[in-house]
């Protein structure tokens, strides 16, 4: 007869077996021997464009001393999951792609979506309807009709259609898109005019509900798969190009009793459904205010952002991000537009346009960021087309009478984080001892670390990167980014 185990005895194993389960569950510490650290580097100056210039080794260092300066990575501490990094695939790409000849099409396409021998871009946004990033205004529906009865593309399939298959194609057959709307039809509005502001008139709330899923299902049609969208671009500007406005409360409102139900309903609840997608000054009045309504929440996957704060001659406001990702860390915060305005011909080697992004970029991923998404991925030799004058900069520019293409230092700037930190990776912990350096880092899915150090000063800066003891030493060129690949 077997003796039955006391209590006692029970909570002995019990707690033995939990033990083993917990220790089971902590990661191995990093160990790094065998590895070195791969260095590649954009820098003012010179002709180093994301070039390899070298590999370096670890060396033990227990305690670094308070006169040197380092970048402390914890591969341990982990933090959100990369989603992708990539542009806009609006109607000026397009256009400005398809003026150009064959073999700089395919060098383009290469440079932004191969993995190998590009910056391997993993994210699109494209525009519902038309945009200022258009030649023209132009509406999927003709006047008047509120059961959408007309609904056709035919106008993005001469240019914007085809454009974005060949990205997909290029990309591997596999891009994450999003799509958001600059206006409703003019007709829709209290302004009567696609431009300028105005609002969705309370009787086309369904209507214009129906829309996005309508254009949704267009181009699933076509083949370009959609992951999700925003409810509005910009909704509290009132722009002289296509805009529309909404104050939190009508957002909230239109989200919960229309925009949310009808994706449901169509069998698309599985969309992503992003909120705001305006600048970081006014985030945290606008989530709380739509986040706050759990009748809303719900349907919400995330907050969109831009950059363009600035225009008030204020810097960036990361703080803003900071505080919506502690508030509601559930929802996810996603970087959908910025660019350098008031495009000059004369500043395209500019550096300060390289170093706005390296700036913003690292500072949005350390906010709690999961995807970053830029502007337009190309635009002509004026900055556009634009339809309303607004002529802005892309990463890469094309002269379309010349078939010249230029890329910024932007293109490589945003490269250091697209080529080296893939869709899955996970953000870890990664900070400088001296505030001359900016830093982010990520552990790959292959287990490849790649850290992100950027120095935007006149001086050299040479640094230890130190992980757990060990540490490798880097020397930091002035106006330069560089990003360090552990492997």
């Amino acid at each position: 007869m077997k003796r039955p185990i006391k209590a006692s005895c029970f909570a002995l194993v019990a707690a033995g077996i939990l033990m083993s389960a917990a220790n089971a569950q902590q990661k191995a510490p990093l160990s790094l021997k065998n590895k070195s650290v791969k260095v590649y580097v954009t820098e003012k100056g010179t002709d180093n464009r994301m070039t390899e210039t070298g590999t370096l080794t670890f060396e033990a260092k227990p305690q670094p001393v308070e006169t040197e300066v380092a970048v402390f990575v914890d591969p341990s501490k982990t933090f959100q999951t990369m989603l992708g990094i990539g542009g806009a695939l609006t109607d000026a790409s397009a256009e400005t792609f398809y003026k150009l000849p064959k073999d700089k099409q395919k060098e383009i396409l290469t440079a932004y979506y191969d993995k190998t021998k590009g910056i391997g871009y993993t994210f699109g946004r494209t525009n519902i309807q038309s945009c200022d990033f258009s030649s023209d205004t132009y509406s999927y529906v003709k006047d008047g009709d509120k059961d959408l009865k007309t609904f056709d593309i035919s106008h993005d399939k001469k240019y914007r259609i085809p454009f974005i298959k060949e990205v997909l194609a290029a990309a591997g057959g596999k891009l994450t898109m999003f799509v958001s709307p600059w206006s409703p039809p003019g007709w829709m509005k209290t302004n009567n005019d696609v431009l300028h502001g105005g609002k969705l008139k309370k009787e086309y709330d369904q209507s214009w509900a129906n829309f996005y899923i309508k254009f949704i299902k267009a181009y699933e049609k076509q083949g370009i798969p959609i992951w999700g969208l925003t409810v509005q671009n910009e909704p509290m500007a009132t722009q002289t190009w296509e805009s529309c406005l909404y104050t939190a409360e009508e957002e909230r409102d239109f989200v919960k009793n229309f925009l949310g139900p009808t994706l449901q309903k169509s069998g698309m609840a599985g969309k992503k459904l992003i909120v705001w997608d305006h600048n970081r000054d006014l985030m945290y009045q606008r989530v709380s205010t739509i986040l706050e309504d759990p009748a809303a929440a719900k349907y919400v996957w995330g907050i969109g952002y831009h950059w363009y704060e600035t225009w008030t001659g204020a810097g960036m406001n990361f703080d803003n991000e900071r505080l919506v990702h502690q508030t509601f860390p559930s929802k996810n915060l996603m970087f959908t537009e910025g660019c350098a305005e008031r495009f000059d011909p004369a500043k395209l080697d500019d550096w300060s346009l390289g170093e706005k992004y390296g700036y913003s970029m690292i500072n949005d991923f350390n906010a709690g960021t999961v995807a970053w998404t830029d502007w337009n991925v190309l635009l002509d030799e004026k900055g556009g087309p634009n339809h309303v004058g607004n002529f802005c900069f892309a990463p890469v520019h094309a002269d379309t009478k010349t078939g010249e293409v230029t890329y910024t230092n932007s293109y490589y700037y945003i490269g250091h984080f697209s080529k080296f930190i893939k869709p899955g990776a996970k953000r870890i912990a990664s900070s400088a001892s001296r505030d001359k350096l900016l830093t982010t880092a990520y552990m790959n899915p292959d287990g490849k670390i790649a850290v992100v150090v950027m120095n935007k000063n006149d001086e050299k800066i040479d640094y230890l990167l130190w992980i757990k003891g060990k540490a490798a030493k880097v020397t930091s060129a002035p106006h330069s980014i560089e990003t360090l690949v552990v492997q």
